[in-house]
């Protein structure tokens, strides 16, 4: 099965066991009812929850990816959220079936002599697996984990134990914000640096990575980046069928693709999941998304047609 295939892929497994771990924060472990293994994942994975037809979620897979048994998502409640976390915790429980989508990769562990890691809050989970594989390769690494209260801080426990000092557990009740200036004083071109948690820790990072070598940082993003408002109408050509489509200022790819009744794929309609990833053939992307990194933007070869638009007046599209 080919990376896409397996991104696109549904099915449905059993909530078989759930716990809270933090405060407002439950872990759900997902299984097969017949027992059957569940994908394979790498770390750095997520699956997206279909929890009904309009309510779509993504959510970091934060188990052990050599453990076929089960998916494990971790979901914190948000109370100024748009109702996915509201329904996992309200209304979900052991025994129910869950649909899932996936599992996809746009945060993968690279190679790389050290590692940083920076979680904040609910950012830890794609952490777990990462600083797990990055230990059994014996990689210099470090954690630093930012959260609001030691009590809403999933997994500190556990990584603490397992890992010792390596891990560094910041409650901001206790030490203030992170001193990222002192984090991130030293550019070395040996580490890589991950961070995972809100958008401003996220922004904060990137502005002190700015000067780094191209691949050197790697975010991950639950919430859309800071885009430009620039918006102007263009065309796109469906190279399958010959189609061509007006794209108004006001609308998305998505929006006008699926109303020519073209079937696409998605979840979060922001540029953060990668769902609705296409490859471009002709044609410059104005990329709007939270996920490709800058050479994959400068390669021009694909886009998330829900948030994306053109720099130019046309593009073609493989749909």
């Amino acid at each position: 099965m080919t990376a896409r295939a397996a991104a696109e892929q549904e099915f449905d497994l059993l909530l078989a066991h759930r716990e809270e771990v933090a405060a407002g924060v439950v872990v759900m472990s997902l299984r097969h009812r017949d027992g059957d293994d569940v994908p394979a994942w790498e770390p750095g994975a997520h699956v997206d929850l279909v929890l009904r037809p309009d309510l779509v979620r993504q959510y970091s897979l934060c188990g052990d990816p050599a453990d076929r048994s089960e998916l494990r998502v971790a979901v914190l409640r948000e109370p100024n959220g748009r109702g996915g976390s509201d329904h996992v915790h309200d209304r979900l429980r052991p025994g129910d079936a869950v649909r899932v989508r996936g599992p996809r990769n746009h945060f993968a562990l690279v190679e790389a002599k050290r590692y940083l890691f920076v979680a904040g809050g609910i950012g830890i989970t794609p952490f777990l697996p990462m600083v797990a594989a990055a230990d059994a390769l014996g990689a210099d690494w470090r954690l630093v984990y930012g959260g609001r209260t030691r009590a809403s801080m999933a997994f500190r426990e556990h990584l603490s134990r397992a890992y010792g000092d390596r891990v560094d557990v910041r409650p901001q009740d206790e030490t203030g914000l992170l001193d990222l200036d002192a984090l991130l004083r030293d550019p070395d071109p040996d580490t890589a640096v991950y961070c995972c948690g809100p958008e401003p820790l996220l922004a904060e990072v990137e502005r002190r990575c700015a000067g780094r070598p191209p691949g050197a940082l790697h975010v991950e993003r639950f919430t859309p980046a800071p885009t430009s408002s620039r918006r102007a109408g263009f065309e796109v050509e469906l190279a399958r069928s010959g189609t061509v489509l007006a794209v108004p200022p006001d609308r998305s790819v998505l929006d006008v693709v699926e109303e020519a009744g073209v079937p696409v794929l998605w979840s979060c309609r922001e540029g953060t999941c990668g769902t609705c990833e296409t490859p471009v053939l002709d044609g410059v992307p104005d990329h709007r998304d939270s996920l490709l990194t800058e050479a994959e933007k400068e390669a021009c070869d694909t886009m998330m047609i829900c948030v994306s638009r053109a720099r130019g007046s046309r593009l073609v599209l493989d749909l």
